[in-house]
């Protein structure tokens, strides 16, 4: 189940995707109980049956078990620090966190306002852009109209010129005729 919820949330199974934390999803998936806290390294074995007359032996039992007490000394040390201190380290990195997402929040704003200033550009470059396309079409529209006017007066005009031709060569085929 647990792993349903977080394949749904990629984001969150992605960045989860560690060896332990496979480990222990597959664990959960198949039910089966946490293991026990090891306590092995507390344990303070004394010499085997064998070597209890060994001094060294005896001295590297005493060496392990002073530094397992410096270790637990070392360990009690950091609790009382960490509940003298813990709480306000944890408030200023709240406060951090907190100005953080202030931050990133001010400048996604300032980058949407951007974007929004651009597209607002963009679009008043479009729409002026249109007008001019619609002015210049209406342009090419009469300019076209009046190349077939003009066209066409030219084309009324090369008949009458043909007519006229026409005309003045049956007239000065008629002057020849009479002339001879």
């Amino acid at each position: 189940m647990i792993m349903r919820v977080l394949k749904a949330n990629g984001f969150l199974f992605n960045f989860l995707q560690t060896e332990i934390m496979r480990n222990e999803f597959e664990r959960l998936a198949a039910r089966q109980p946490m293991e026990l806290l090891s306590m092995k390294r507390y344990e303070l074995p004394a010499p085997s049956s064998g070597q209890k007359n060994d001094i060294t032996a005896w001295q590297e039992s005493v060496n392990n078990s002073m530094a397992q007490l410096e270790h637990q000394a070392v360990r009690i040390e950091n609790l009382e620090l960490m509940s003298q201190h813990g709480s306000n380290a944890w408030k200023v990195y709240n406060d951090n966190l907190v100005q953080m997402i202030e931050n990133a929040q001010k400048e996604l704003q300032r980058l949407r306002k951007q974007i929004q200033d651009l597209n607002w550009l963009r679009k008043n470059d479009q729409l002026a852009a249109g007008n001019k396309l619609r002015e210049m079409e209406s342009n090419w529209v009469t300019l076209v109209s009046k190349n077939y006017e003009i066209e066409r007066a030219i084309v009324q005009l090369e008949g009458e010129i043909n007519k006229m031709k026409q005309a003045q060569g049956d007239e000065n085929k008629e002057n020849i005729r009479q002339d001879f």
